[in-house]
């Protein structure tokens, strides 16, 4: 059986937390043979980050902003299907927007090397938008949304523009296999649906990270309405996925209601929690240092580093001398994150470190772990320092508190003090803080490891990919069943194909 992993600018050329789920999986299938496909706006490194095992085939990464793309004479009736369906009911697959996919899939030429024509191109998509606006603004008022901002000419034709480079993944080829497995996001699933249109390829989404209603940091400087108009698509995209994908495997119970009530069939849906591998997070003495807190994140303006520093700053004057390590900041977020430590006129207590190339030390300088997840963050990270058997304190978002359970401490969102307080407790009681990191490896090794991971995906692949089953048929009786045990090879009924 060969499988395309298709992500989102992630594995195997990225170290991330998803990077490493991906790994775990590759290599624990090893009698499976993966095609390693990424879609990424970002230039990838020139090689692999994760060395690949044996049963990569290939590996290769498509990058959408890399050049123009050839601007082709695109299908207007596609434009107006997809609008249409923008206004559909939510919670719902809508059919129109499904059908303006599908049109632009069969109008665009697939590219193995990346997207060559730009689906959307030499259309009027901004009109097409305006026209669908109004005709949804005009109409009665839906029941369960909010009435829909005025859509201005510039608004229409700035998110005319975003919604045609975020089409561009239908340009892009997936590689011949028995099974496109998607690992969660907009982008990699509109290629995953292409591949399935185009080839009838089957499908399995995991729904890593959940498409909610917070936009990405770069686009909280648009209109509200351009706003809106992105949610939307992709709130879209992800309905469409549900109602394609052969299986969906939602990463908790969180994920899963977020899946069912965007209109996923619950038929569809097997959970399997994320894991990681005990090997690479094995358990450590603390540090004989200083107070440290570990948090570990890209530094970006997404990832809790503001309400963290509030946080910190009243640890400090809790306990002087208190050690803030920031785990993971990418040198894209670099300066975004020094200059929040400079606002907080923390500097000289917070240390900056890259991901770690060895897992051990991600966690190894802290007492104890503050995991502040975004609203749609997937839980790799507060496992893996659970598995490391640090105490932590865990910001009630997502699937957090499922997956702490009691093995650490929950505190509210968007509370600071509260945060802070539940840090300095466990800074000032040595015996409950490693109580609490011996429960939290405990709860790790009986819930959340790789290998529970690989069984229940090697599973989900032979269900959703191999060869259909021996035909079923129902059996009529031909005589009265006797009231007296027979034989099993006493053929006495008559077999009536279904």
């Amino acid at each position: 059986m060969r499988i395309c992993l298709l992500t989102g600018g992630g594995y195997p050329y990225r170290r991330d937390a998803l990077g490493g789920w991906c790994r775990g999986l590759v290599e624990g299938l090893s009698q499976r043979t993966f095609e390693l496909l990424t879609i990424t706006d970002r230039e990838p490194p020139g090689a692999p980050a994760y060395p690949l095992p044996g049963n990569v085939a290939s590996a290769r990464a498509v990058v959408l902003g890399r050049g123009e793309p050839r601007r082709g004479d695109g299908d207007g009736v596609a434009a107006v299907l997809l609008c249409r369906g923008l206004m559909g009911e939510p919670g719902h697959a809508d059919p129109l927007f499904a059908d303006g996919l599908r049109r632009l899939v069969r109008h665009v030429d697939a590219d193995p090397e990346g997207p060559a024509d730009d689906p959307l191109g030499g259309v009027s998509l901004a009109e097409a938008l305006l026209d669908a606006w109004k005709a949804e603004r005009s109409g009665p008022p839906g029941t369960d949304r909010l009435p829909l901002p005025r859509l201005s000419l510039r608004d229409a034709r700035t998110a005319a523009t975003l919604l045609r480079h975020a089409a561009r993944p239908l340009g892009v080829a997936a590689p011949e296999v028995d099974l496109v497995h998607c690992v969660g996001g907009t982008t990699p699933l509109l290629a995953a649906l292409a591949a399935r249109w185009r080839t009838g390829t089957p499908m399995l989404l995991t729904e890593a990270r959940a498409v909610m209603g917070r936009l990405r940091p770069t686009e909280e400087r648009l209109s509200p309405t351009v706003r809106t108009v992105l949610r939307r698509f992709r709130h879209a995209v992800a309905r469409t996925g549900y109602a394609e994908a052969g299986l969906i495997a939602p990463l908790s119970a969180y994920h899963h209601g977020w899946a069912l009530r965007h209109g996923a069939s619950p038929t569809r849906l097997v959970p399997v929690p994320a894991g990681v591998d005990p090997m690479d997070f094995p358990a450590a003495p603390e540090p004989d240092t200083e107070p440290a807190l570990v948090w570990a994140g890209t530094g970006g303006p997404d990832s809790g580093i503001v309400p963290l520093l509030d946080g910190y700053a009243a640890v400090v004057a809790a306990v002087p001398g208190t050690v803030l390590h920031l785990v993971g900041v990418t040198g894209a977020h670099e300066d975004h994150c020094a200059e929040r430590i400079e606002r907080s006129g923390l500097g000289r207590a917070v240390r900056l470190h890259p991901l770690p190339a060895d897992p051990r030390d991600r966690y190894a300088a802290g007492h104890v772990v503050v995991h502040l997840p975004g609203p749609a963050d997937p839980p790799y990270t507060l496992i893996e320092a659970m598995m490391s058997g640090r105490a932590v304190v865990g910001v009630d978002v997502g699937p957090v508190a499922e997956t702490l359970g009691d093995a650490g401490v929950l505190v509210p969102a968007d509370d600071p003090a509260a945060l802070a307080e539940a840090c300095v407790a466990l800074l000032r009681e040595p015996a409950r803080r490693r109580a609490l990191g011996d429960a939290a490896r405990r709860r790790a090794l009986a819930c959340f490891t790789t290998d529970r991971v690989v069984r229940a995906y090697d599973a989900l692949y032979t269900d959703l990919a191999a060869p259909p089953p021996a035909p079923v048929f129902e059996l009529a009786l031909a005589v009265p069943a006797p009231r007296t045990a027979r034989p099993a090879t006493l053929r006495w009924l008559a077999r009536e194909q279904r």
